[in-house]
């Protein structure tokens, strides 16, 4: 019985001419991509010693389009239903309605656009907004996102003690902005790993395996976490008056260089794939955080003001949990590296 897309068959090689092996391939694939004889076939050895066919001709990046009726739809869910069409990777996202698009939805459309990369508005009429994706998924490398977020964050960061210690608001008046673009690019690293599990094209032109892509989407998952409390950070410092002046030298701002220090290490590590440097920092980072446990633990024995420990445990917390998601990000790279071994043999 002839098979069908997703199903498994058993083909037999053949020896051909004595040295040639050869072996027959399903009539409904070849029906389907519309192949005769002697077209050419590309053949993928893949790292994990399988062999991926597809036509030569074949055009990897067709057009995927999402239609979404907002008559079919929950109302107030537009702009989830647009995440996840952008992270499913279409190329085109149709938004109708029967009747006018309202104010509501056309705001969610605007804010949909703000937090991704690479979608424009195509065509607008009063019922109907096409947006189409101007950014191939194989044309910006994933290491490259991920840096970019790793800047945000620890600039974010920098500002945020300069701010605790005394300098001025001004530093940290931008921190939704800068959340937005990291989020965006998270979103971005996500729609790409998604692309590149389904298509081996895309995998080809950023350079990385499939199970590489998935551990780059995990790390940009712990770098959007830590910018999280990050932004957490931010916000209470802006909003908290009076605020108390911390002090650099005392626990917890004197460990929040020792948690950059190693995140840094961990991202050149990112390149360089030294276990000894990685497990350091990861070490450096566990302390950190068992520090800050008991930091917290002995805010609250004393007689300070309620209002000056709550907002240091809470900074105190954000710090602690930033270490952890750093942990995480080291672990990820030890996981990249064991892998990297499993294909070497």
């Amino acid at each position: 019985m002839p098979i069908g897309p997703g199903e498994q068959d058993v083909r037999k090689l053949q020896l051909t001419g004595g040295s040639t092996y050869t072996m027959s391939l399903p009539k409904p694939w070849i029906l389907s991509n519309n192949l005769n004889a002697r077209d050419g076939i590309r053949v993928d050895w893949r790292p994990t010693g399988e062999l991926s066919l597809s036509p030569l001709d074949v055009i990897d990046d067709l057009k995927t389009v999402v239609k979404l009726n907002l008559d079919q739809i929950p109302i107030a869910a537009l702009y989830d239903h647009l995440m996840g069409a952008y992270l499913s990777g279409v190329q085109e996202i149709s938004v109708q309605s029967e009747s006018p698009l309202t104010r509501n939805s056309r705001n969610d459309i605007r804010r949909f656009l703000r937090s991704t990369r690479g979608f424009e508005i195509g065509q607008e009429t009063d019922s109907n907004v096409h947006l189409i994706s101007l950014l191939n998924a194989g044309e910006l490398p994933l290491h490259a996102s991920l840096n970019r977020m790793y800047l945000l964050f620890s600039s974010m960061i920098r500002d945020i003690y300069d701010v605790l210690i005394g300098s001025d608001d001004d530093l940290i008046s931008d921190f939704e902005e800068r959340e937005r673009e990291a989020d965006g690019l998270h979103y971005l690293i996500e729609r790409q790993v998604g692309s590149m599990l389904d298509s081996q094209h895309v995998a080809r032109s950023l350079g990385l395996s499939r199970k590489e892509g998935v551990e780059h989407a995990n790390l940009a998952r712990s770098l959007e976490r830590m910018m999280d409390h990050a932004h957490e950070m931010a916000r209470l410092t802006l909003e908290t008056t009076p605020r108390p002046r911390l002090k650099q030298d005392e626990y917890p701002l004197s460990l929040l260089p020792v948690c950059m220090e190693a995140l840094k290490s961990l991202m050149i590590n990112l390149r360089v794939h030294d276990p000894y440097q990685i497990e350091d920092a990861r070490e450096s980072l566990k302390a950190a955080q068992i520090a800050l446990t008991e930091h917290e633990e002995r805010l609250w024995s004393g007689r300070r003001q309620a209002s000056r420990l709550l907002f240091e445990d809470r900074i105190s917390e954000s710090i602690r949990r930033i270490c952890a998601y750093s942990r995480d990000f080291g672990e990820i790279l030890l996981n990249m590296i064991a892998y990297d071994s499993i294909e070497r043999q």
